[in-house]
């Protein structure tokens, strides 16, 4: 099944301005709907297409590599080789899971150069060094992130109006107890099912919430046999465990130490490779947010979120031998334990970064305490910036952006509480319902 996606307008736009100048490369997670994507797009607006998937590739398909240094045979037999008819600035050339080849990779340089076709590529972990340490990287090559399906793609999926939020977030007074409970619970089934488009086929086909927890569970599976690989040590896969763990524990930064047992030498290293994988989200702690926010971000000081709250949902029970119907229930209608904040806080990092913002906390200590404050994301807005806490439920004490308000009154524009709460405002703070976070932006 396709849905569809943004990535596919983004592909439009390489098409119609830059693709006889540049490759297009899809880089996500595994799972996030890159290739069908791709062929997708391949299929609709080209004549002919051949794609070649590395992880199935055979030894006659990547022999054909060896030619590169003459065109003219390469595309005779990688024709030859597919059965597919390629025609001159008609046709695409997709190289799926390219990173298992990097030769092709590489070969992009001169394909983009000889000018008769449009190149796709599709990749994850597309930075790891074993994929690059040999390869000359194509500055022909830009770049499009594919993330899970954002709250607007999945509205689509499953026949939502998302357009109605909009309406409301314009509206900018409250809806009403009863309609905002609805729109409240159709997010917290968004939080349940995810974003990848697996799951997300599972549950429009009428599946479960069990069968649709295997299908992330399968997906999880896949993450850690891909982490192996790239640390046979289990490291990275103990980093990638231990999220829930951390963000639980309302801790102002991730330990490494904690979910590895030791301080390493190589956890920089383990770091870099698990946000390579996309599977990650980090948010840095800036020092000072009256500066650029990249500029006086603290690398030792960071947060970890998972790239899909619905994974997030079944790692935080992997213990379990499957998430009965039980627990999905009780987070649809709101009763999961109230300390559970943090499933809140990671689906508001889902949906900025899906929005193509870096994420950026700030901390300070409190005045004659072992406490600090803490904002939990941070906004550039011009010159100034935005400040956002999440709650679970109500909107409680919010003190922390409170005294962000003050500290920083001459850099702050808006400072919003988000909730499971109606619009409202308290002086400055404007406080406003979960589900209208795209909207901020």
């Amino acid at each position: 099944m396709y849905f569809k996606r943004k990535a596919y307008d983004e592909l439009l736009k390489w098409k119609k301005n830059y693709a006889d100048r540049y490759a297009v490369l899809l880089e996500g997670a595994r799972r996030v709907g890159k290739s069908t994507i791709a062929k997708t797009f391949a299929r609709n607006e080209y004549d002919t297409y051949i794609l070649i998937d590395f992880a199935e590739a055979g030894e006659a398909i990547r022999d054909c590599f060896d030619d590169i240094a003459n065109l003219n045979i390469f595309f005779l037999r990688l024709q030859a080789e597919t059965g597919v008819t390629l025609h001159v600035h008609k046709s695409v050339i997709i190289f799926d899971e390219v990173q298992l080849f990097p030769k092709a990779r590489q070969a992009i340089k001169y394909l983009v150069k000889d000018g008769r076709y449009h190149y796709i590529e599709t990749g994850s972990l597309i930075s790891i060094r074993k994929n690059v340490k040999d390869i000359l990287i194509p500055s022909e090559e830009m770049k499009i992130p594919v993330y899970p399906m954002d709250y607007e793609e999945f509205c689509l999926a499953t026949g939502e109006n998302y357009a109605l939020l909009k309406s409301v977030f314009d509206l900018n007074r409250p809806i009403g107890q009863a309609t905002n409970r609805k729109l409240m619970r159709d997010l917290r089934i968004y939080m349940a099912v995810g974003g990848m488009p697996q799951a997300v086929e599972a549950f429009t086909e009428g599946r479960n919430f069990a069968e649709i927890d295997q299908v992330k569970r399968q997906i999880i599976g896949l993450y850690q046999d891909d982490f192996k690989k790239i640390d046979p040590s289990g490291r990275i896969s103990a980093m990638y465990q231990s999220i829930p763990a951390q963000l639980s524990k309302d801790q102002n930064r991730y330990r490494i130490s904690a979910a590895t047992g030791r301080k390493s030498s190589r956890d920089a290293e383990l770091l870099y490779d698990l946000v390579d994988s996309k599977t990650v989200l980090i948010s840095y702690n800036t020092t000072d947010p009256r500066v650029s926010l990249s500029l006086t971000k603290d690398p030792e000081s960071y947060k970890l979120y998972l790239s899909d709250t619905g994974l997030f949902v079944t790692l935080m029970f992997m213990d379990r031998p499957a998430v009965e119907n039980e627990l999905y229930a009780k987070l649809l209608s709101d009763k999961l334990p109230a300390n559970l904040g943090y499933l809140y806080e990671n689906l508001v990092a889902q949906m900025l970064a899906s929005a193509g913002r870096e994420l950026y906390y700030h901390t300070w200590e409190k005045e004659n305490s072992t406490h600090y404050y803490e904002i939990d994301f941070l906004i550039s807005e011009g010159t100034k910036i935005s400040a956002i806490e999440v709650k679970s439920s109500g909107v409680g004490k919010h003190e922390s952006i409170t005294e962000f308000k003050k500290r920083f009154s001459g850099n702050v524009k808006d400072c919003y509480l988000l909730s499971q709460k109606d619009t409202g405002i308290d002086g400055d703070l404007k406080m406003k319902p979960l589900y209208l976070t795209p909207f901020l932006l």
